[in-house]
This record gives structure tokens, C-alpha cells and sequence, in this order.
């Protein structure tokens, strides 16, 4: 295998997300041979302070990496910007990345499949993202990996070539996309991705991702996918930013240890089938979920 990839773990002030987000990293097959650099933001509120002080204790007593270097923040920068920042550093020294937030369980063979991966598509300039992440679909008669239009973030990585073209600039998303882009970028109507641009112009959410997305779709990039998920977000608790309470999205982790990568570079129909299935099925779920909603609210 190549020269491993470096791992950067953003944290905040959740102490028990973060030590289950370290402990299944730390039993990955490649942990020990891996660098890993935390990134941990300062509090924003005197209300976070204690459990920002927690957490920069814990990740102090951490091992079982090759490296580890901790960066603390002397003032809260936010989300955006400390991703943002903290990704860019390291990929510019290293030339590619792994990524994960503190709320995020994997699998034993997430770095593995990641590394694998990054090696694999590193000179495909078609493929712009990796993610370790997969909705929980049907998975009968689907290869192991497949490509699609969309970027999942909960545990991913790139490349620096692809990064250098990440640009969060609202105003000249909204002035590019047309009705017809909109469509495709909403997955062809069957969820509302768009609804976070216009939310981060109204300065309703101050949000990364969703302009990795855009910037990815307007380069007609492909994502990988594993079929079969290597991570599991314990963050829907309501615990995180911009994050309810859901567990829509809970899945098995993967444990496949041999994986095999696609090496068309179109996007997967049936992969794409599955996924929308999913969402009708989760908004079949929200609409029946509205009158508990609208209870809670009127009592």
C-alpha cells in the first residue's frame, strides 16, 4: 500500500460522542500506522466551556496512532471555518485526506476501504470525493462501490488537486444553478439539497458541505459510495449542529475487508434507484410523523 493517508478529526464539546468516535478509530487495521491530527474549536459560550475543557483532557490521553498532533483554537471560529481551514492545511501538505467529525463510529476497516479508495481514484480526475458513508438501502445484486453525483460527509476524503476548487460563495451558486440543475442537484426532485444553499443566503445555518457539493456538481465530479456503510453517525441525538433527532439513518457497518472498486466512471442507475427509494420513504415517514410534531408544538 501507498503512503497512508492523514486523519483529521474535528471536536468541539461532546465528551462521550468523541471517546466512541476514538475508540473505533482506534481499532482500525491501519490506526497505528496513521497519522492523526485533532482539531478541537474553541467554546463559543461559557455554556460550552466545561465540555470543551472535557474533551481537550480526553484527547490528550489518547494513543494508538502512528501521530498525533492536537491543535486547539484559543477562540470559537465555527463549524465552517474550522473544517474549512483545518482541511486545507493538512491537504496541502500531504496532497489528499481522511476526515471525520466527533460523532461518527466506524467500522475496523473504514481507513483501510478509505486508503484503498483514495489510491485508487487518485489519478481519475472524474471522481472528486470519497465517502465511507452510505444510506441504509437495499443492497441485494449492487457491487461493493458505486459512483453517483452526490457528496455524503459523514467520514470522507479527497484529494488536494480536487479541494483547491472548494468555494463557498452563495451568491454566484444561486446566479449558476438553473431550474434544470436544481432538479438534478435535488436528486432529480426527490430531496431538497438546494433548500441548504438558500438557508446558508438567509443566514439561517452557516454550513460547509453543502457547497463542497456544489462546487463537486458544477465540475460534473462522480463520489464513491461503499454499498454496504463503514460508519454510523451517533451525532443525531440532537447533540449536534444543525442536526435533529432521527434515526433514520442507522445502519450496520460494514466488516467486508476486501473491497472492489469500480472502474466505470458513470453514475450507478440502480445505486441511484435505491437511494431515492429511500427518500420517499422518508418523507412517507415525516408526513406521518406531522401530527406529533404538531402536538408537541401546541401544548
Amino acid at each position: 500500500m501507498k503512503k497512508l493517508s492523514p486523519i483529521i478529526l474535528f471536536v468541539y464539546n461532546r465528551p462521550w460522542h468523541t471517546k466512541q468516535t476514538i475508540e473505533a478509530l482506534q481499532k482500525n487495521e491501519l490506526a497505528q500506522n496513521s497519522e492523526l491530527f485533532i482539531h478541537s474549536d474553541g467554546y463559543k459560550s461559557n455554556k460550552d466551556k466545561e465540555n470543551v475543557k472535557k474533551v481537550r483532557k480526553y484527547i490528550k490521553t489518547i494513543d494508538g496512532f502512528k501521530k498525533i498532533k492536537i491543535i486547539e483554537q484559543n477562540k470559537n471560529l465555527g463549524l465552517t471555518n474550522s473544517i474549512v481551514s483545518g482541511v486545507t492545511n493538512i491537504i496541502n501538505k500531504f496532497g489528499k485526506i481522511i476526515v471525520l467529525e466527533d460523532d461518527l463510529i466506524t467500522s475496523p476497516y473504514f481507513l483501510k476501504f478509505m486508503n484503498n479508495a483514495l489510491n485508487f481514484y487518485e489519478k481519475e480526475k472524474k471522481v472528486w470525493h470519497i465517502s465511507g458513508w452510505n444510506y441504509p438501502i437495499n443492497t441485494a445484486k449492487l457491487p461493493d462501490t458505486f459512483l453517483w453525483r452526490t457528496m455524503n460527509c459523514w467520514g470522507w476524503g479527497t484529494w488536494a488537486d480536487r479541494w483547491k476548487y472548494y468555494e463557498k460563495n452563495i451568491e454566484k451558486t444561486i446566479n449558476t444553478f438553473s431550474k434544470k440543475d436544481i432538479k438534478r442537484f435535488n436528486i432529480d426532485g426527490m430531496e431538497n439539497f438546494w433548500e441548504q444553499v438558500l438557508s446558508n443566503k438567509r443566514k439561517k445555518i452557516d454550513t460547509w458541505d453543502i457547497f463542497w457539493y456544489t462546487t463537486i456538481f458544477k465540475k460534473n465530479g462522480l463520489c464513491l459510495n461503499p454499498t454496504q456503510t463503514f460508519v454510523k453517525n451517533i451525532g443525531l441525538d440532537g447533540s449536534g449542529i444543525h442536526c435533529g433527532i432521527t434515526k433514520i439513518f442507522d445502519n450496520d457497518l460494514s466488516y467486508k475487508q476486501k473491497i472492489k472498486f469500480n472502474q466505470k466512471l458513470v453514475e450507478d442507475k440502480k445505486a441511484l434507484k435505491r437511494i431515492k427509494k429511500f427518500f420517499i420513504i422518508k418523507k412517507i415517514k415525516r408526513i406521518k410523523n406531522l401530527p406529533k410534531v404538531i402536538l408537541r408544538l401546541i401544548k
